[in-house]
């Protein structure tokens, strides 16, 4: 019996990257995936897998690597893509604190309707497993580490929006059986993160391009770093481990302030003959001070734990983006 995973927003960073491995591993027949192509493109995907273009209506007719243009927020476009479907990697959303900011009703539109489209599209066709890629936004305004029991407090509507996300999961895994599983990601990078807009992807690119890299803050504010292949080993996990109604904590577990980060990325450009030039701005609103995770009860039920190092990890990735140019 063939089996089949639908992963939305499969051409985007994580998504080719879940991609790419799990073509490795060979856990599914078929990988449909659902983008609406406005961060990943086609060619992303092209770059790892040969694939097959589709509409929603004909994909049951296709193996392999199947590519559908569509968006999360078509109630139809979801409910046709998740026929006989057997687990959901839904990874496609709205990213980031500064354009919830700016535009809090996309925000909403994409990560809570969004969402609830593919949730129910679950429900109506008995997917037995849907991962949610979440945030550690969230959790807001607590004192880290930040850790699944924590009363959340969100400062954005992007922490809110995920909020949601959280909560609909949660109500589908207990109302309707569907296997729910929220993994809060931390800050992901990592070879492939071209168009990614978060601290180590941004400063590299722009140090590259000779640019100046814009910290907003003191530089003191910490975050949680967490290597792409890492990441993607927790979704596998999450994939194949008897698990449901769960929120996991998926970081590194180390906190790392902006400067340090930055210093690292400095001193690895600077072997390749790059100067990497730093500007400190205001901080922007919905920022937190302080975010990094504590992650032992991923590792104590899905068995998982990081292993890159961050100097190796980052060096990687600045190798990558090199070799881009």
């Amino acid at each position: 019996m063939n089996s089949t995973i639908l992963i939305t927003g499969g051409c985007g960073f994580l998504g080719t990257s879940l991609i790419a491995q799990l073509l490795k591993v060979k856990l599914f027949d078929t990988i449909r995936v659902l983008d609406n192509f406005l961060e990943g493109q086609p060619t992303d995907l092209g770059e790892i897998t040969e694939y097959t273009v589709s509409d929603a209506k004909n994909c049951l007719q296709h193996q392999g690597v199947v590519l559908i243009e569509g968006d999360i927020r078509d109630q139809e476009t979801a409910e046709l893509c998740c026929r006989d479907v057997d687990c959901i990697v839904h990874l496609a959303a709205n990213t980031g604190v500064p354009p919830s900011v700016e535009n809090p009703r996309m925000d909403m539109e994409s990560n809570v309707n969004g969402l609830f489209n593919m949730l129910e599209a679950a429900r109506h066709n008995k997917v037995s497993k849907f991962i949610f890629a979440s945030s550690g936004a969230p959790a807001g305004t607590v004192e880290p580490p930040i850790h699944e029991e924590l009363p959340p407090h969100p400062v954005s509507p992007y922490g809110a929006s995920k909020l949601a996300g959280e909560g609909y999961c949660s109500a589908y895994y207990h109302s309707y059986g569907v296997n729910t599983v929220c993994l809060r990601f931390g800050n992901v990078f990592g070879p492939r993160s071209k168009k990614k807009s978060s601290v180590v992807a941004k400063f590299i690119r722009q140090a590259l391009a000779g640019e100046e890299c814009h910290i907003y803050g003191d530089g003191s504010q910490t975050r949680d770093f967490i290597y792409i292949d890492d990441l993607v080993n927790a979704i596998i996990l999450s994939i194949t481990k008897d698990v449901g109604g769960e929120t996991f904590q998926i970081a590194s577990g180390t906190e790392m302030t902006v400067d340090e980060i930055v210093d690292i990325i400095k001193a690895n450009l600077k072997n390749h003959g790059v100067e990497m030039a730093v500007i400190y701005d205001s901080p922007r609103r919905g920022d937190v001070k302080r975010n990094y995770s504590d992650t032992s009860k991923a590792k104590k039920i899905l068995g998982w734990t990081t292993n890159m190092d961050i100097h190796k990890g980052v060096a990687l990735t600045i190798n990558y983006f090199l070799e881009l140019k």
